[in-house]
């Protein structure tokens, strides 16, 4: 009831959360063509194959959007809801927004093996800092580990903490620094002979 409560007094607020998803989705597809075409030169089939799992992720989130969503419709308070009690909504609502909380899961892996892809190009590249690359594979090896934990164990609430360090540790250190690499620094890859 309290979760559903502070929904519905905050609903701006639950959207502007939808809606900042979708434009970092947005994004994702970008930077998944940006890093494809920068990187090709090392390895065109890989490239192209971290890429593809960036673009995976980037459908999974965008999926899984659909479940705040029908937290809205839960909350909306339509005729057609009337047959469900008040307990049952919001038990609705908690399934969704868990089922909002598995789909991340689910696209993290998807994320976790484009970053190792990506951080095994970055450093076989050569324009780039190796350590960038090895700080990337470090991250994907948390987001895997993280994503299949809350997968495979039962009782992964209890773990929750230390397995969010385990991510969030290495990624924040490694997407950031590849970030501020990319703005401070850029990177002047190789030119690609025409029609090549």
């Amino acid at each position: 009831m309290a979760t559903a409560n502070n929904i519905m007094a905050s609903e701006r607020l639950f959207r502007l959360g939808i809606a900042g998803d979708l434009i970092m989705i947005i994004c994702d597809v970008g930077l998944a063509l940006i890093f494809y075409v920068l990187l090709k030169s090392v390895s065109n089939s890989l490239s192209m194959l971290a890429a593809f799992f960036r673009l995976a992720q980037a459908t999974v989130l965008g999926i899984n959007l659909l479940n705040l969503f029908f937290v809205l419709k839960l909350l909306s308070s339509a005729d057609y809801l009337s047959v469900f009690g008040t307990e049952q909504l919001h038990a609705l609502v908690l399934l969704f927004l868990d089922a909002h909380s598995s789909g991340y899961s689910i696209g993290l892996v998807f994320f976790g093996i484009h970053c190792f892809i990506l951080g095994y190009l970055i450093f076989k590249s050569g324009y780039f800092p190796r350590i960038l690359g090895v700080l990337l594979i470090f991250a994907s090896l948390g987001y895997l580990i993280d994503s299949f934990a809350n997968f495979l164990s039962p009782n992964y609430e209890n773990y929750e903490t230390i397995f969010a360090l385990v991510v969030f540790t290495p990624a924040l250190i490694a997407e950031l620094s590849l970030c501020l690499w990319l703005l401070l620094k850029g990177v002047k890859a190789p030119e690609i002979p025409q029609g090549a």
